[in-house]
């Protein structure tokens, strides 16, 4: 899978055959020289040849045509093509024949294993069942019920990183180009669902549940087994499908818990992928540069600029800090998913451990949760800080019990930050000295109220202070 974030790319570095996106669609796609026939429609004016209005019209007619056809006029609503998307999963799916429908027996198998999951996490977490229905999904099933999540992460990256260089183009270019703006933000919008569908489909060849990658994919209270993914998952390992699926269902359970009964994570983690989207910008600079080389009547040099790498944006410190903070949240989900499911299944599965440790090497070598974040975001998340955040959980419950664990998901405030992961010891004093443990909620009221009356003696201050009201100014200030 590219290592370049989602959007920011027109075409994959680990699939050089793919070329730009217009390929793999049936009015896309040319196998000569882009430069000649850019888009790989008839009649389209290469850079070096003769121009006339008559071909210009020919190929925005041509142009429109194919956007149509591939759904980019009807089909795209959005900044993202989903129904391409959507497309592409399926086929490579099927071209890879990873579409194995399940049998009843695993149905039944998974419906029993979460059955006992459910059983057997009681005693190891105070947080109540948050499973409502379980399924069993084959890979196309997962593309499908997970897109609407799917969506609701990347538009906002779409969107902003659409209008970011459309912002930052200097004036004379928009009115040069005219009406092949319109065009170049369909073709952003098939790039882009060109590229989600292209990493949909190796993911959804992968997953094993549908919380794999630390959110809630699919419909809310859903738990879904992939069975074909979990018995490829497993090969070589000398342990019997029914232990892997029990394993995985534990997890899936206990993630269920966590986003069923802490309302305010599932909107967190969306949200820092939000305010991620908020900092992406263009160096206005290079793009002044970049369009004294462009040509409005040569659609290739429209091209060649959004696929130059000039208009990908640079990380900003505010953006930087909003992927650290959504790096630490799914390391908290995970490391606490962790830690409760090897308590849960304690001595009761003999192949857990084994189980775990081969998961922990999925995260290391980078499985999906990885892969999906490196696409989508340019996140790679580092496995160092899930066993970080495994480490403090599990302090968390040897120095105050299990129930004093699970509360500190009462509210965003009480969780621990990156620096608390490289000193959990210090998180848990912390913890364990406040007078406060019983009602961690009050507490934050308090301090609030506290800080409220703080200010109040300062205006009233301000308000009988006289000639002096200056020098109480720059006090303060």
């Amino acid at each position: 899978m590219t290592n370049m974030p989602f959007g920011f790319s027109s075409q994959d570095p680990d699939d050089p055959d793919k070329g730009d996106s217009s390929q793999g669609r049936s009015e896309g796609g040319s196998g000569g020289n882009p430069g000649d026939n850019p888009f790989g429609f008839a009649g389209m004016p290469g850079p070096g040849g003769n121009f006339d209005i008559g071909q210009l019209g020919q190929m925005l007619t041509q142009l429109g045509q194919a956007l149509s056809h591939s759904g980019g006029g009807s089909g795209q609503s959005g900044p993202v093509n989903y129904d391409l998307a959507k497309q592409l999963a399926v086929q490579q799916l099927h071209n890879n024949q990873r579409t194995e429908r399940p049998s009843q027996e695993q149905v039944k198998a998974i419906e029993d294993a979460v059955r006992l999951a459910e059983l057997w996490l009681d005693a190891s977490t105070s947080l109540p069942a948050g499973v409502r229905a379980v399924q069993t999904w084959s890979s196309v099933d997962w593309v499908e019920k997970t897109l609407p999540v799917w969506q609701r992460l990347c538009d906002p990256i779409a969107q902003r990183m659409s209008a970011a260089w459309l912002e930052a183009l200097p004036e004379e270019a928009k009115q040069a180009a005219g009406p092949l703006l319109n065009m170049l933000g369909q073709m952003g919008g098939m790039t882009f669902g060109s590229q989600l569908g292209s990493g949909l489909s190796q993911l959804g060849a992968e997953v094993l549940t549908s919380t794999e990658v630390g959110l809630p994919l699919g419909p809310t209270g859903t738990a879904a087994l992939l069975p074909a993914n979990i018995e490829r998952f497993i090969e070589g390992l000398d342990r019997p499908t029914s232990e892997a699926t029990l394993f995985l269902a534990a997890r899936e359970a206990a993630h269920h818990r966590l986003f069923g009964h802490v309302p305010w994570l599932a909107q967190r983690l969306l949200a820092t992928v939000e305010e991620y989207a908020r900092g992406i910008h263009i160096d206005t600079s290079a793009l002044e540069d970049l369009a004294s080389k462009v040509d409005p009547t040569n659609p290739a040099s429209m091209q060649e600029m959004m696929s130059s790498g000039m208009l990908e944006p640079k990380t900003t410190p505010e953006q930087q800090a909003a992927l650290n903070r959504l790096e630490t949240l799914l390391a908290l989900v995970e490391g606490w998913v962790d830690v409760v499911v090897a308590d849960a299944l304690g001595d009761r599965l003999p192949g857990a451990e084994a189980l775990g440790e081969l998961v922990r090497r999925r995260r290391a070598s980078g499985g999906p949760a990885e892969q999906t974040f490196a696409t989508l975001i340019g996140l790679e998340l580092r496995p160092r800080r899930m066993r970080d955040a495994a480490n403090l959980w599990r302090l968390m419950a040897e120095r105050h019990g299990t129930d004093a664990r699970d509360q500190v998901w009462d509210h965003p405030d009480l969780l621990p930050d990156s620096s608390d992961l490289d000193e959990p010891l210090d998180f848990a004093d912390r913890w364990g000295a406040g007078s406060d443990l019983d009602d961690p909620i009050a507490a934050i009221r308090r301090a609030e109220e506290a800080e409220k009356s703080d200010d109040t003696p300062e205006d009233s201050s301000e308000d009988t202070s006289g000639d002096d009201d200056g020098s109480d100014g720059d006090a303060k200030a």
